[in-house]
C-alpha cells in the first residue's frame, strides 16, 4: 500500500513482523507484544511498534529512544483513539520520531493527523492518490491547537493556559 508524507508518496522499507514467525532482517515493524524481542535482536536495521487502538503509549514509554516508528491504528474511520494516541506521543511523552497511521480513514481527516503530530499515512489500496494530495492543501487556517510549529489563529482559551 502507498505510503504518503509530506503531501507525497514515499518509499516503504519496513517489513510487518508476524506472529508466528522470527523476525525479519531490515526495518521491522512489531506489535507491542513482541518489542522486547525486537529491541533484543542483533541485526542491523530500525525497529518501530505497531501499536493498537486499545493499548496504551505510555507502554512505550522506557523504549521511544530506540524506536523509529510508531504506527498507530484505525479500525474503522469513526474510531478517533489513534489521533489521541499521536498527540499523546508528541506532547506528553516528546516523542521525536516517526509516527505513521494505518487502517481506516478518509483524506478529509489527513489535516487533523498532521495537527496531532502524524508523519506519515498508509493509504488504502486503491485510493486515489490526487485525492489525498488536495486534502493536504485544502484547509490553511485551524482553530484548535496543534503540534505543529505554527502561529496560533483565533481566539483558543488553551493559548492562555501556558
Amino acid at each position: 500500500m502507498p505510503l504518503f508524507e509530506n503531501g507525497q508518496i514515499i518509499e516503504d522499507t519496513w517489513l510487518i513482523a508476524q506472529d508466528d514467525q522470527p523476525l525479519p532482517e531490515g526495518d521491522v515493524l512489531v506489535p507491542l507484544a513482541r518489542l522486547a524481542e525486537g529491541l533484543g535482536r542483533n541485526g542491523k536495521g530500525r525497529l518501530g511498534v505497531l501499536l493498537k487502538q486499545d493499548e496504551q503509549v505510555e507502554d512505550l514509554k522506557a523504549a521511544l529512544p530506540r524506536l523509529d516508528v510508531v504506527c498507530l491504528t484505525f479500525p474503522i474511520f469513526r474510531d478517533g483513539r489513534a489521533f489521541t494516541q499521536a498527540r499523546s506521543l508528541r506532547e506528553h511523552l516528546h516523542y521525536a520520531g516517526k509516527i505513521r497511521v494505518t487502517g481506516h480513514f478518509l483524506p478529509d481527516q489527513y489535516e487533523f493527523l498532521l495537527r496531532c503530530g502524524v508523519d506519515q499515512v498508509v493509504i488504502p489500496e486503491g485510493s486515489k492518490i490526487d485525492v489525498w494530495e488536495k486534502a493536504h492543501h485544502r484547509f490553511t487556517i485551524a482553530y484548535q491547537p496543534s503540534v505543529l510549529n505554527e502561529k496560533p489563529e483565533g481566539f483558543a482559551f488553551r493559548r492562555f493556559l501556558s
